[in-house]
């Protein structure tokens, strides 16, 4: 009986095994006239009117009647249907492209103080997800992908509106340990294509954290630009500035340098960007929160609602109405026959 779903009303109910419907006929046993005493007496006219009784009875068929609809809707899948709504907020669609490579697992160390073995200071790593999942927090309504990467990137959650989902994925960047490589190029085009096939709808931006990058061929830089293009992608990069990295300014000729040297190709796509140089925590922080200032423009976006099951419901309220017929059952018993007998 489940190879069938029937629409009772589009976008409201459906039924998955609409055949248990021919069952229906069923529930009017209980409300079948019964002429069972007018055989026993011939006459019970001289008996007291029990308006009282009458109601009560009345109501404990009705009671049966809705506890075998109740059951059949239950067994023929009753629940509403998944839906899409369209709805307009403020926000983004953001994509979090988070580098998890072994650098990352260094501590942050405020400007000026070296690093030593007793060091209570947070990894680049941990300061970043903690920022980023108040960044979430921040901003219920946009929708968000989470994109992890060292040698390869890696898709941990993909665009979603639901919190608790963005939030463990961003947790779940803290497990383990990085790999020692780096692959910025691979990781960058992973993120602008999470918006391909997506309709335009506002503000795109693509957010990458990173402590370092390296070098791009000419090949991936095509088709890095040309899916930002593409998907008319804002793209800000959150540096995390290591002690020895001589910074995005550095001499942009210098091959030795390829933070720079990603900083200025970034600069030549022609889409909008801009970079945060963050050297400890604070920075980071205000970096994070002026992305945030940034980007809380009118949206438009689909919420797709979840299909809902109501076969539980169905059968709690058979069983509920079963109780209150029996309950009436017991309660107008005819104990004047018994009297009659004895």
């Amino acid at each position: 009986m489940n190879d069938l779903v029937l629409n009772l009303w589009p976008g409201a109910l459906e039924l998955t095994a609409p055949l248990w419907l021919l069952a229906l006929p069923l529930a009017l046993l209980p409300l079948w006239p019964r002429r069972r005493h007018s055989l026993d007496y011939g006459c019970i006219d001289w008996l007291p009117r029990d308006p009282l009784g009458n109601a009560v009875l009345r109501g404990g068929r009705i009671a049966a009647a809705l506890a075998i609809v109740a059951a059949v809707l239950g067994l023929a899948g009753l629940a509403q249907p998944a839906t899409e709504q369209q709805r307009t907020g403020r926000g983004a669609e953001i994509v979090i492209v988070l580098d998890r490579s072994r650098s990352m697992d260094e501590p942050l160390l405020p400007k000026g103080r070296q690093p030593s073995i007793d060091t209570t200071a947070e990894a680049k790593g941990k300061v970043a997800r903690r920022l980023l999942a108040e960044f979430a927090a921040r901003r219920p309504e946009d929708r968000y992908s989470l994109l992890l990467f060292s040698s390869s990137p890696m898709l941990v959650v993909p665009f979603t509106q639901h919190g608790d989902v963005v939030q463990a994925g961003i947790e779940a960047g803290g497990i383990g340990r990085g790999l020692s490589e780096t692959d910025i190029g691979r990781a960058l085009l992973a993120g602008a294509e999470q918006f391909d096939r997506r309709a335009y709808s506002g503000s795109r931006i693509l957010l990458l954290v990173s402590d370092g990058a390296a070098q791009i061929d000419d090949e991936m830089r095509g088709k890095i630009r040309r899916a930002f293009e593409r998907n008319r992608v804002a793209v800000y990069w959150v540096f995390i500035r290591s002690a020895l990295s001589l910074g995005l300014n550095a001499d942009e000729n210098d091959g030795n340098v390829p933070e720079a040297a990603l900083h200025k190709f970034l600069k030549s796509t022609g889409v909008p960007y801009e970079a945060f140089e963050a050297e400890d925590p604070e920075a980071v922080q205000q970096a994070v929160a002026e992305v945030d200032r940034q980007q809380n423009l009118p949206l438009d976006y689909v919420e797709r609602i979840p299909r809902r099951d109501f076969s539980g419901w169905c059968f709690a309220l058979a069983l509920l109405a079963g109780a209150i017929a029996l309950a009436c059952r017991l309660i107008t018993r005819p104990a004047w026959k018994e009297e009659l007998q004895s």
